[in-house]
């Protein structure tokens, strides 16, 4: 089961950019997807249902901003859109689908990086998510959230971690709540429990020729269950092409029945 997770920074920019193409020969059974950047409106067939996929999305209520989505060869039993939470729902920042024998949710946290006031909202996020993620957890089902967190967990997860110690993203109290979340809820960081040591970055900035210097941070995860987690075989970022300034984090889990 190959199940796939990218911010596009616009969902029409990487359309033009050939992503649906890629996509096409990545054989994966779900997408999950963050930052479509797009309304219902603003989509084509192809973005709403890539041949062989059903899509689910959810749209923040602003034009050109957030959102998330989900594409699934599977339809799922139940779709939930939003935490509940008007705030954060008005942003599009959370899908889950339910199916048979486990859920996939797509999330985008905040980023604070343009400012106090974006942090601050950040911060109010992740303290209303804390208690959705344990009640995923305490509720025994096998779960995979995939999505862009906005947050590097250590100092391996970005190049420039000496520079970036008092920058959103990469503030003691941020790591500490996924450390909390790791080791406190029992969720497993799926790619860093297969590759304990390795130097990967899934987005890059726009400046000082960070892509070309692979200067990046590792901030998009797919974060699981340990059920789940514990079939995963194989996971990668993909850098051939470029659709977005993230990078897709593709991983292959091993079917329960096999």
């Amino acid at each position: 089961m190959r199940i796939i997770s990218i911010n596009l920074n616009g969902i029409r920019s990487a359309a033009s950019k050939g992503f649906y193409d890629w996509l096409d020969r990545q054989d994966a059974d779900i997408i999950c997807l963050q930052e479509l950047k797009a309304q219902e409106g603003d989509m084509t067939a192809q973005m709403l249902a890539p041949k062989g996929y059903h899509g689910y999305f959810h749209y923040a209520e602003k034009k050109g901003y957030s959102g998330v989505g989900i594409y699934s060869r599977e339809q799922p039993q139940r779709v939930t859109r939003g935490l509940g939470i008007a705030e954060f729902d008005a942003e599009g920042r959370y899908i889950c689908a339910d199916f048979a024998d486990f859920s996939v949710v797509s999330v985008y946290l905040p980023s604070g990086s343009s400012g106090e006031e974006r942090q601050a909202v950040k911060y109010k996020f992740m303290a209303a998510f804390m208690p959705h993620l344990r009640e995923l957890r305490a509720a025994g089902r096998e779960v995979l959230i995939c999505g862009d967190w906005n947050i590097a967990h250590r100092e391996i997860d970005l190049k420039n971690w000496r520079g970036n110690r008092k920058n959103s993203g990469f503030l003691p109290e941020e790591r500490a709540w996924l450390s909390e979340l790791f080791d406190g809820v029992g969720f497993v960081d799926v790619f860093r429990d297969l590759y304990p040591e390795l130097e990967a970055y899934t987005w890059w900035s726009n400046r000082g020729q960070a892509w070309a210097k692979d200067v990046g941070w590792r901030i998009d995860y797919q974060i699981a269950t340990p059920g789940i987690a514990a079939l995963a075989e194989a996971a990668s970022i993909y850098k051939a092409q470029r659709f977005s300034d993230h990078a897709p984090l593709i991983v292959d889990y091993r079917r329960k029945d096999s």
